[in-house]
């Protein structure tokens, strides 16, 4: 089977998505589309989805990179001394504990897993770099997206003014309900209260607008940064969502690549 991905417009010759659960082996909660081998899904059938992924973005399997994430705000480089120098134990190894990938490599895509967290894409034009980066609610409360953006700053001389991003999909403000506590931390990271969140009986908090703030906090330009509005809670058919189907269940991979040859999917 061909894996279904919701693909974005964010530049000629790169290629950013999220999977759907559409178009791979998995069965049950983990079908049909899951690459994910940190989730509980069947080895064989990951490996599987892994390499139909593979050979619909035309890039060898080491090319396809996404960390072990643990919602830090840990943030790594894949450059050619990665990609050519490690073993493949010791690159499992350094992607223990990271929740954010950046690469100024062509034809390497990196990603990251989510199932109601919210995925950032950025992309650097002028400096040709990219980066994914996994922002569920404790990494958002660490400012892991605006940590992408300064690491990208560091790494690839990238200027924030100059960079575009995606917001993928996520859990909405509507059925994001928070404890008292999640909302306390949020509060204390200096986050504008009266722009993420919402009392309904409980506190709710908005993911996207989150990060979007934290985006426009690190220097980005509003009109270039997209923001999905794809709810995984209440499009659980087409995309997966921990709150739906509990925490044993399929991950989406939203990923994005730059073409050496300008080529798209």
């Amino acid at each position: 089977m061909t894996p279904l991905l919701h693909e974005y417009d964010i530049a000629k010759g790169v290629v950013a998505f999220s999977s759907t659960r559409r178009g791979g082996v998995s069965l049950g909660h983990y079908g049909e589309f899951n690459i994910n081998e940190y989730c509980g899904d069947d080895a064989a059938h990951t490996a599987a989805n892994r390499m139909a992924l593979c050979g619909l973005l035309r890039v060898q399997p080491d090319h396809l990179v996404f960390p072990h994430q643990t919602h830090g705000d840990v943030v790594i480089k894949v450059d050619g001394q990665w990609l050519d120098s490690l073993s493949p134990a010791e690159k499992r190894g350094s992607l223990e504990g990271v929740d954010a990938l950046m690469t100024n490599l062509y034809d390497v895509c990196v990603g990251v897993s989510t199932a109601d967290c919210i995925p950032v894409l950025l992309y650097d034009e002028a400096h040709h770099a990219c980066c994914a980066v996994h922002a569920g609610w404790r990494g958002t409360v660490r400012k892991i997206s605006r940590k992408a953006v300064e690491a990208m700053a560091v790494s690839y001389g990238s200027k924030p003014e100059q960079l575009k991003a995606v917001i993928g999909p996520g859990i909405s403000l509507l059925h994001f309900e928070v404890g008292d506590e999640v909302y306390e931390q949020f509060s204390k990271a200096g986050f504008d209260m009266q722009l993420i969140s919402r009392k309904y009986e409980k506190w709710h908090i908005d993911l996207w607008e989150a990060n979007r703030q934290l985006l426009l906090a690190a220097g980005m330009r509003e009109e270039l940064i997209q923001v999905s509005g794809i709810c995984t809670y209440d499009r659980v058919e087409e995309f997966f969502s921990a709150r739906r189907l509990g925490i044993l269940s399929g991950r989406i991979f939203t990923a994005i690549m730059m073409r050496g040859d300008g080529r798209e999917v």
